[in-house]
């Protein structure tokens, strides 16, 4: 059981002592160390917008969180079950104080946790972040009096004004969907891309589509990171269907994979390759990535004449390199697209858009479109840690193990060996130590990453 507190937000397991899981407790602490600091920002309003996924403690959690909100002073909108940039989009379309998006990600069902936005429906920095783990650790907050508390209402067009939003994005062509007509299998992995795309589908024309796992109950029927190990049961049924492609998100539809034609995956690492490619192709620019992402992205920016640059990993380093560089597309390779004149925040709905966009004007199979870009591969893995474990020791062991090799220690340790690569970094959402390895021949990356493996078990 754990709780995990990063920039990524306030995230835990249901279930046990409070302040070692995500305990009624905890979620209310957090929630009021939130709410306090808008409070403190003095916005025009205090209005606070929040959502959730399908997770089966989703309404308990949002419970408390509304219940906490109004007790200090503060109104809430709730959307309901929800995807996390409907949520980010809904905090600028109702010009709220900020907002709060209930769900776990990728995390199996056992966990949930808060996701904090700024009034820009963007991510906390991690300087708001630490005021919020400060205010918590200390109980600094004051609850209102009873003339002075908060409201509350519910929003259930959030996800349409989404959807037309996407429409009218000025890449997206209905039209060529429309006569695309594909034929669609889609992974809703029992959450809320089991509602959301389908009516995203629905709007740009697609009419043949089936939903597997569209029972939104949380109770997730494989583990619900859309990876290759867990994507058997879409890639199956596309090729029983003769699909022209199968669509994956996770539970919370930030994260986006695709599976072409012929069952085969087209690899999350190239879905950002891929829908940045089509749009650089109409509008010049810069690209970001985080440095656990594939080499590709910079390929294809360097061939489209804009410049690459790398960030640290996670949503917010993304998006602050994205603005300070001004790229046209940014996200991360786990399939996390982020457009950011639609919002700065990954985005699975408009890299659907995109994406059918360009099939249906390229006028090529999903496999087709694989083939035109370059064959990187990579090999992810990850250790889990034991509490108490040192981490700097670790990494220290093996920067002196490599200290030949070029070695970059912005985010964990990227080192270099010619042209292939391993990053190594703790997760800011579980308590693990990822070790990302990619080469232009599979076998390479893999022996890379299993030396690395080795080498932290050795030092821990």
């Amino acid at each position: 059981m754990a709780l995990i507190k990063s920039i990524s937000g306030i995230r835990g397991t249901i279930g046990g002592k409070p302040g070692e899981t995500l305990s009624p407790l905890d979620v209310v602490k957090f929630t009021a160390a939130y709410g306090t600091v808008l409070l403190k920002e003095k916005h025009q309003n205090n209005k606070v917008v929040i959502g959730r996924d399908g997770r089966i403690s989703g309404e308990m959690v949002q419970r408390l969180v509304v219940s906490t909100l109004i007790s200090l002073g503060m109104d809430v909108i709730d959307l309901g079950l929800s995807t996390t940039p409907t949520v980010e989009m809904a905090v600028i379309f109702h010009e709220a104080a900020g907002g709060i998006i209930l769900t776990a990600s990728h995390n199996p069902k056992e966990w949930n946790a808060l996701k904090l936005l700024n009034s820009k429906g963007e991510f906390f920095s991690a300087a708001d972040g630490a005021e919020v783990l400060a205010i918590a650790e200390g109980e600094k907050f004051s609850f209102a009096g009873v003339d002075k508390l908060g409201t509350y209402s519910t929003d259930d067009t959030a996800l349409d004004k989404h959807i037309e939003a996407i429409i009218n994005y000025p890449l997206v062509d209905v039209v060529a969907i429309k006569k695309g007509k594909f034929k669609i299998v889609v992974d809703g992995i029992n959450s809320t891309g089991a509602t959301a795309v389908p009516a995203l589908l629905k709007a740009l024309g697609v009419k043949d589509f089936t939903v597997l796992n569209e029972e939104v109950n949380g109770k997730f029927a494989h583990n619900p990171e859309p990876l290759p190990q867990h994507l058997n049961q879409l890639c199956n049924e596309v090729n029983k269907q003769k699909a022209s492609l199968g669509i994956a998100v996770d539970p919370d539809v930030d994260r986006l994979c695709f599976v072409a034609e012929d069952g085969s995956l087209f690899g999350e690492e190239y879905t950002l390759v891929a829908i940045a490619d089509f749009v650089l192709q109409q509008r010049k620019g810069n690209t970001v990535s985080n440095m656990s992402s594939t080499r590709a992205l910079k390929d294809v920016t360097v061939a489209n004449g804009g410049e690459y640059f790398p960030s640290a990993v996670g949503e917010v380093n993304v998006v602050t390199k994205m603005k300070a560089v001004n790229a046209v597309i940014g996200g991360e390779g786990n399939g996390g697209i982020i457009v950011p004149d639609l919002h700065y925040g990954r985005d699975a709905l408009i890299g659907i858009a995109l994406f059918l966009t360009q099939l249906a004007n390229s006028k090529k199979s999903v496999s087709q479109l694989r083939r035109q870009y370059p064959d990187y591969f990579m090999s992810k893995n990850k250790i889990e840690l034991d509490n108490g474990v040192d981490i700097k020791k670790i990494f220290s062991h093996i920067q002196k193990k490599y200290k030949n090799q070029p070695i970059n220690t912005e985010d964990g340790l990227k080192i270099e060996f010619d042209k292939d690569w391993v990053h190594l970094r703790t997760s800011n959402t579980e308590p693990i130590i990822r070790i990302y390895a990619e080469s232009s021949f599979e076998t390479t990356s893999d022996n890379i990453a299993r030396r690395l493996m080795h080498d932290i078990r050795e030092s821990m």
